[in-house]
């Protein structure tokens, strides 16, 4: 995962997850979800993921793991093509 998405997936996370913890100490395996993260929230964060890399998600990852972790976030962003924070 380059340096420039994982900031703007931490940036994203900081204004759309409503995370009760700083996400700036969440490493990138870390369970987003365990860290506080609702489903509601996390449906608003995909929503605000969607918009800030100008991606659509796949039906075929709209699942919790896609969402769970930073790590997690970034590989799915990677295979639908953003790399260095934007779409490729």
């Amino acid at each position: 995962m380059s340096a420039e998405t994982n900031s703007a997936i931490r940036e994203v996370l900081r204004e759309h997850a409503r995370l009760p913890v700083d996400v700036d100490t969440l490493s990138d395996d870390t369970d987003l979800f365990t860290a506080g993260m609702t489903s509601h929230a996390s449906v608003n964060l995909m929503l605000a993921l969607e918009d800030a890399f100008d991606i659509e998600f796949p039906d075929r990852m709209l699942t919790r793991s896609v969402f769970e972790s930073i790590g997690a976030i970034s590989a799915a962003l990677e295979e639908i093509g953003v790399q260095n924070g934007h779409l490729a």
